[in-house]
């Protein structure tokens, strides 16, 4: 990465000037590692910063009336750019990509971007693990599912999403055995116990009760996506009448 490259250069170089002019070794690697760290913080700041610029432009054409997909898949392609500059950009961009793709249901389009998502991600991860799944390759499935838990132990809809898939591959066993790993990790959540007495009931899972982040992954059918987002819709057309009242 650039940023790793020219900072490590320019602490190099003025650590090799300071001992030239007879300074302490020790005192002359102690200025090069804080210039290295001045430098990397600076130039990630600056990095950063233009990144966010594109997401949240992007954000604002997602939230448009109607909504410009194309538009913000093309402002997110061109902050692919810093990838080269800093560590992980690339992975964030790609995850956004992917997951406009993904939600538009256009998955020949999003899998190649979710493919190089930053697994911090856990919703784009989630995208990718149920790709794999739609595309028969279960073990790839797992593996994506077992790295997304791994650092996202805190997401209930994670756990319930790994387990739902689970349960559609005919793996009920496994299934429930996420379910109670996920209890573990956040004692208490009714939706996750809720959904392992199910199963163990031999009933289906209930993740409606997830909402919108849950439809987001597109495993109901249209006709229950549209119910969905008609309910919603009257929901906000009540509470805007309510409130005229």
């Amino acid at each position: 990465m650039y940023n790793i490259l020219i900072s490590a250069a320019s602490g190099a170089v003025l650590s090799l000037l300071l001992l030239a002019v007879k300074l302490p070794w020790w005192a002359a690697l102690l200025v090069g590692l804080v210039t290295f760290t001045a430098v990397f913080v600076g130039v990630s700041r600056v990095i950063m910063k233009k990144v966010m610029a594109s997401i949240e432009t992007a954000g604002k054409d997602l939230q448009a009336q109607p909504p410009r997909f194309e538009k913000a898949v093309r402002e997110l392609k061109e902050a692919l750019q810093y990838g080269k500059w800093q560590v992980y950009v690339e992975g964030q961009v790609n995850s956004q990509i992917g997951m406009i793709y993904y939600m538009k249901r256009d998955f020949s389009n999003a899998f190649p971007y979710l493919e190089k998502s930053f697994f911090k991600n856990w919703a784009a991860m989630g995208m990718l693990a149920i790709c794999y799944m739609k595309r028969q390759k279960k073990d790839k499935m797992i593996s994506t599912f077992d790295k997304a838990v791994q650092w996202n132990v805190k997401e209930p809809l994670l756990w319930g999403l790994y387990a739902y898939c689970l349960n559609e591959c005919g793996d009920v066993s496994k299934a429930k055995e996420v379910l109670g790993k996920g209890l573990k990790k956040l004692p208490g959540d009714a939706t996750l116990a809720d959904n392992l007495a199910c199963l163990e009931q031999g009933k289906k899972m209930k993740m409606r009760n997830y909402g919108d982040m849950w439809f987001q992954f597109h495993l109901e059918s249209l006709g229950a996506l549209q119910k969905h987002q008609m309910a919603a819709m009257g929901g906000r057309m009540q509470r805007r009448m309510v409130a005229r009242r």
